[in-house]
């Protein structure tokens, strides 16, 4: 199975490659998969755990669009709920690279609760040291509120989030092929 390496810059200058296995490719959506996300510490909502270091996650890339989505789980692989970065429109500088910026916003919509807007502190801190700005903060601001707004109703996330589960995504690994 064939692997990406997503080269994720986080203004002002921090850049970290993940490598992420590459399970599907469409024209309108690439699915990656990670069994054991790097996390240092778990990541919590409303005092829910969304994401704990080395559980598995599956990511979602729409080309074109200004964010990708992710499908969290915890170790014992149950589900927790979708995870939106805002950022850049992913620049594919290779079949198996990769290149984003994140824009500090995310949107959050746990198995149990109403989408949730994050880091709104972390986006004006880069606005107050001149990180970002102009259309970008504005872009930024407009994706956020769009992917609120559409977490809100019942026909969110889009079809294909829902198809490429944790285990279809094993399985396809486990075949080495797309699924």
């Amino acid at each position: 199975m064939a692997s990406v390496r997503i080269h994720y810059l986080r203004p002002p200058d921090r850049e970290t490659v993940y490598v992420q296995h590459l399970v599907h490719r469409a024209p309108d959506v690439v699915v990656t998969y990670v069994e054991r996300t790097p996390l240092a510490r778990p990541l919590v909502v409303d005092g829910e755990v969304a994401l704990e270091p080395d559980a598995p996650a599956v990511w979602f890339t729409f080309p074109g669009a200004w964010f990708d989505l992710g499908r969290f789980h915890r170790r014992d692989g149950s589900f927790t709920g979708f995870y939106a970065n805002v950022i850049t429109p992913v620049e594919f500088i290779a079949d198996d690279a990769w290149r984003t910026t994140d824009l500090f916003l995310d949107v959050w919509k746990g198995v149990r609760g109403e989408p949730r807007l994050l880091d709104e502190d972390e986006l004006e801190e880069a606005i107050r040291n001149g990180w970002i700005g102009g259309e970008l903060e504005e872009r930024a601001r407009a994706e956020a509120a769009r992917l609120l707004e559409a977490a809100a109703r019942p026909t969110w996330p889009p079809p294909s989030v829902l198809e490429w589960t944790l285990e279809r995504c094993r399985r396809v690994l486990r075949a080495g092929r797309d699924g």
